[in-house]
């Protein structure tokens, strides 16, 4: 194989590459700068009284389906009958 046709095909491979990392490099610089954003909605909403933790659960439900949402709060509080806790 041509020495310089090799030479061409890895810098352009080189290159490619390069790109595909620093657009990962880039994508976990915004994904940091969103968790640090995300941090300070729930500081600010702390700092209004509100409980983040239930806030989170919240968040956390709103992301499921209703239809699972219900059958686990069914079984939840059958279990909780079952341990005499309701």
């Amino acid at each position: 194989m041509d020495e310089t046709v090799t030479d061409a095909t890895y810098r352009v491979t080189a290159d490619e590459l390069r790109q595909f990392i620093e657009r990962w490099e880039r994508l976990e610089a915004e994904k940091k700068d969103i968790a640090d954003q995300q941090k300070e909605v729930m500081a600010e909403a702390k700092g209004r009284g509100y409980d983040t933790k239930v806030m989170r659960k919240v968040i956390s439900l709103r992301k499921r389906d209703k239809d699972d949402i219900a059958e686990e709060e069914a079984v939840l509080e059958m279990y909780k009958e079952a341990l005499g806790m309701v």
